[in-house]
């Protein structure tokens, strides 16, 4: 590591180099100089992470803190698998291990989350002027285990007052922000 991985600054015994804890490559002090909690490497304590990293890192610590209860709890929608015309109400919920979206009606479903490829969130109330805009579904595609078959599955928020919608507009949104943290987390 002779060089500073963002700013090209040389190493000498002046400037010393840094490890960020997250990615592991070398930085100077002013490019490494973040210190943030990572839980899911086991520092509980806040350890030094490149800008890029601690960003990452402070978003997961967020999701951990909010978004994961919601999507454990669970939220009721309007389930259509494929082209069928045909919808089920099924509660859908991450698993306690958080390695699978559970969904539960007449139907059961269990798809591990790595299977999952796109996510996309349906919102309504959209306006040129970027108005408020809320979570109605969304449309999920999953690779069958052992196939390379791609099935699709869209979640609409029930409309019936049994089912309560702002919990699923808030489930939406947590899953919205863990399907971003997923990527995220892909791309390093």
């Amino acid at each position: 590591c002779p060089r500073c991985m963002q700013c090209d600054t040389k190493f000498d015994f002046i400037t010393r180099k840094h490890h960020c804890r997250r990615c592991g490559k070398c930085f100077c002090d002013k490019c490494c100089s973040k210190k943030v909690p990572l839980p899911r490497m086991c520092f509980v304590d806040p350890v030094r992470q490149c800008a890029e990293c601690a960003l990452i890192s402070q978003k997961e610590t967020e999701f951990y803190d909010k978004q994961l209860k919601v999507l454990m709890n669970g939220a009721t929608f309007f389930v259509t698998l494929g082209t069928s015309e045909k919808s089920e109400l099924m509660v859908c919920r991450l698993s306690n291990n958080q390695r699978y979206l559970v969904l539960d009606g007449d139907s059961h479903y269990e798809i591990e989350i790595i299977q999952i490829s796109t996510v996309q969130i349906l919102t309504e109330g959209f306006t040129p002027g970027g108005g408020n805009t809320r979570a109605i579904g969304m449309i999920l595609q999953y690779k069958v285990p052992g196939s390379e078959e791609l099935v699709q599955m869209k979640f609409t928020a029930s409309e019936d007052f049994s089912c309560n919608k702002k919990l699923s507009a808030s489930w939406l949104a947590a899953m919205h922000k863990a399907t971003k943290l997923l990527y995220e987390s892909r791309d390093q």
